[in-house]
């Protein structure tokens, strides 16, 4: 197992994030720095990701800032009460398939929602962890974008905990119907999200096979 860094930066702006990703992911391709998981909650925003769609599926942002970035998929929602995980790892020789590591960051989701008492998998075809509640709809609990530059990942996932669903009507998020986003606290009830946060680093480091 690979050792790593796990960085909890709390509350911080979405830009001073992006910013210091930016600046790990340079830092980690010259052997500057060692392997990097950062977590943190945004205040609210809007992100776009590279899909040509993203821009038209923001409906109204108003008060909220939209920040287009280079990570792949649509539009999605950054808010309080809403985990965000960043590894900012050096991918090996034999880790270097980007979609067997967003299935590992899926893994990493679900068995913390199974931590949690919450029953959570996978959509056919759609990037993402989702649930099935108890009249059967389905829901999405955690979205992800990706980047990578010499084989060095960042931007990540966004697991919503307690987050505000509001703020999803006003967009569709990663181009769905807002009605399909949920949290884990809509579905167990009264949820610790420092809890929640110590989980995912845990589980992102068993399915990454990373250890702090």
């Amino acid at each position: 197992m690979r050792s790593w860094q796990v960085i909890d930066l709390g509350i911080e702006a979405y830009r001073e994030t992006w910013a210091r990703q930016l600046a790990l992911v340079e830092q980690r391709q010259h052997d500057a720095a060692p392997d990097t998981l950062l977590l943190v909650e945004h205040p609210h925003v809007y992100t776009l990701g590279r899909r040509r769609e993203a821009e038209a599926n923001v409906l109204d942002a108003g008060d909220v800032e939209v920040i287009g970035i280079e990570r792949g998929g649509d539009v999605t929602y950054h808010g309080p009460g809403q985990i965000v995980a960043y590894p900012i790892i050096l991918l090996d020789d034999a880790e270097r398939d980007l979609h067997r590591y967003l299935r590992n960051l899926e893994q990493a989701v679900i068995a913390t929602c199974a931590r949690a008492g919450l029953a959570a998998d996978r959509e056919t075809g759609k990037t993402g962890v989702w649930t099935t509640t108890r009249d059967g709809a389905r829901k999405k609990l955690c979205s992800m974008g990706i980047a990578c530059r010499k084989w060095v990942t960042f931007h990540g996932l966004a697991l919503n905990v307690t987050s505000d669903l509001a703020y999803f009507r006003r967009i569709n998020p990663c181009g769905f119907e807002s009605s399909v986003m949920t949290t884990m606290a809509e579905q167990v009830g009264a949820i610790d999200i420092a809890k929640v946060s110590g989980v995912l680093a845990d589980e992102l480091g068993r399915a990454l096979d990373r250890s702090a």
